[in-house]
């Protein structure tokens, strides 16, 4: 598929209507700013979990209606009537709570997700679906970089939970002709990420810590990992969105890359980089509790959607860390 220029862009979502699932979290929220931008008529529905990525700071700016609900209970019906696209990025991320509460996590990420898809089908029947899926189904790699026909083997309960959510979503597209797709991330970073902790990612904390002249911990050193600027997976769901209906695309599973791999002992250098060369770090092994739901070395082998859409990343790795930080600067009390 050819890409839209800004002018097709703006017409194509001018008017149209969206659900943002999680709208108010990392990736959701991006989306929010993006789509608003265009011309969308944009609902943010999030359950504003304190232990989740939803900050009400992340959708400011952002022409957008924000609904504060859980899927696994809130009134979805009127959400969903008329939606035309839906960006379905709600989810229980943290591993570790899969593994302490996996009834919690399922619920979440697969009977939920099977509520909603009820709802779409009554009263939404021909929105286009976008879903946010992950890496983590893969498990630990047996060949780098991995692409799509590579086994599924998750290796922690909240990887289970999403799979099921996905392939529910999936079946929507066999059974029922949704144009429904599915994009499997990797390790996301930029505005508005979680960095109070670790629980969306190792380097939320990392840029915390670094911003507050802290050190940092690296578990081990050598994983290779790619991450993707918010701004591409951002790009990377609107062409998503747009050409949904293709046969290249539609009911189709993609992962999304970015960066070439680096090391994480390499990554930690590059972000005290970014910061102007000040910070510093500490070197441990891995968690006791964390190593058999370690999954080692990963990187995306993204071709296919490459492929499919002409989409490809556009924020290198220095770049993205040092507008990252950048960003924070000025908005750190909003976010620890």
């Amino acid at each position: 598929m050819t890409s839209m220029n800004d002018a097709e862009r703006a017409a194509w979502w001018r008017g149209r209507r969206v659900l943002v699932t999680g709208g108010a979290g990392f990736l959701g929220s991006a989306l929010c700013h993006a789509l608003a931008r265009h011309g969308a008529r944009v609902t943010a529905l999030d359950a504003m979990f304190p232990d989740g990525g939803a900050n009400r700071a992340n959708l400011e700016g952002a022409s957008v209606l924000l609904v504060r609900g859980d899927i696994r209970d809130t009134e979805l019906h009127s959400l969903c009537e008329g939606t035309e696209v839906l960006f379905n990025m709600a989810a229980q991320t943290s591993h570790m709570g899969g593994q302490k509460d996996p009834v919690a996590d399922i619920g979440v990420n697969a009977v939920a997700q099977v509520r909603l898809i009820g709802v779409m089908r009554e009263v939404a029947p021909r929105a286009t679906v976008v879903h946010a899926s992950t890496r983590q189904f893969y498990g630990r790699p047996i060949r780098l970089p991995v692409d799509e026909l590579h086994p599924v083997n998750p290796p922690d309960a909240n990887g289970v939970s999403k799979w099921a959510g996905e392939q529910y979503w999936l079946l929507e597209q066999r059974v029922h002709g949704r144009p429904v797709v599915s994009l499997r991330l990797t390790n996301c970073y930029g505005p508005r990420l979680r960095i109070r902790d670790a629980r969306q990612t190792f380097l939320g904390i990392w840029i915390r810590r670094v911003l507050e002249g802290e050190p940092f911990e690296v578990w081990g050193g050598e994983q290779l990992r790619d991450l993707t600027y918010v701004d591409d997976v951002t790009e990377a769901f609107l062409r998503a969105a747009e050409s949904a209906s293709c046969p290249e695309v539609a009911g189709r599973v993609f992962n999304i890359g970015g960066a070439p791999p680096a090391r994480l002992l390499d990554l930690a250098e590059r972000l005290i980089a970014a910061n102007g060369g000040r910070g510093h770090y500490l070197v441990k092994e891995f968690p006791a509790d964390r190593a058999p739901i370690d999954i080692g070395s990963y990187h995306a082998d993204d071709r296919a959607f490459r492929a499919a859409t002409g989409w490809a990343p556009a924020v290198d790795l220095d770049e993205g860390l040092r507008r990252t930080l950048e960003w924070y600067r000025a908005r750190l009390p909003d976010y620890v």
